[in-house]
């Protein structure tokens, strides 16, 4: 395999606040598993703190961590995103959100005082949270005629596998998902019943 079956990414979301100076560094840490849904998260905080002087933030998702993005939003560059991302390094973690809202409090901070701010409260906001490992599985859909019903219905039970979804009648279908690590074994298992079709449809 190119990559691990299992990964990190946070519970729930958290929260923190930093004070230097007078300024306030609001960290929220937010699980996330889409750009979309990353995008949405996004715009809710930006809504619920629409006075605040910045809105910085990183993210990292994917159980391959293939998709990753940081933003300074108007705070000097390599000053607030970077270092807010390195948190989500230093930890390993995926399918994150972390923002850092800012409230400008009349004194600059200089170059060190805002990446150190901003390192900051992103990692107390990690640090309020939990961090959990979570396998990556594959989804397939298998199809078959109502005759076949016991045989499927047996592996899915013996091989503990999660169905999402089915289609009971003459002709039936389930989607169900199993971990990365025995999906080849699975998927021999049933290529090996008659008169039964496995698809892939994605890896999750």
């Amino acid at each position: 395999m190119l990559f691990t079956d299992t990964y990190l990414t946070i519970r729930k979301t958290s929260e923190s606040t930093f004070r230097d100076r007078a300024s306030r560094f609001i960290g929220l840490a937010i699980p996330v598993t889409t750009e979309a849904e990353m995008k949405q998260e996004l715009e809710r905080v930006r809504k619920k703190y629409f006075d605040a002087t910045h809105h910085c933030y990183a993210f990292r998702l994917g159980f391959d961590k293939s998709a990753f993005r940081f933003s300074d939003d108007g705070e000097p560059s390599g000053t607030a995103g970077r270092p807010i991302f390195g948190q989500i390094q230093s930890k390993d973690l995926t399918n994150v959100l972390l923002v850092v809202v800012r409230y400008y409090g009349g004194t600059k901070l200089g170059v060190s005082g805002l990446i150190n701010a901003y390192r900051t409260a992103a990692k107390d906001a990690l640090e309020a949270n939990t961090i959990v490992e979570k396998t990556v599985n594959d989804l397939y859909e298998v199809d078959f005629d109502y005759a076949q019903m016991n045989d499927v219905m047996h592996l899915l039970k013996e091989e503990q596998l999660t169905q999402h979804s089915h289609t009971f009648d003459t002709h039936c279908s389930i989607r169900f998902s199993v971990r990365k690590l025995n999906s080849a074994r699975v998927s021999d298992m049933f290529a090996s019943l008659k008169n039964v079709n496995l698809k892939f449809l994605e890896t999750f």
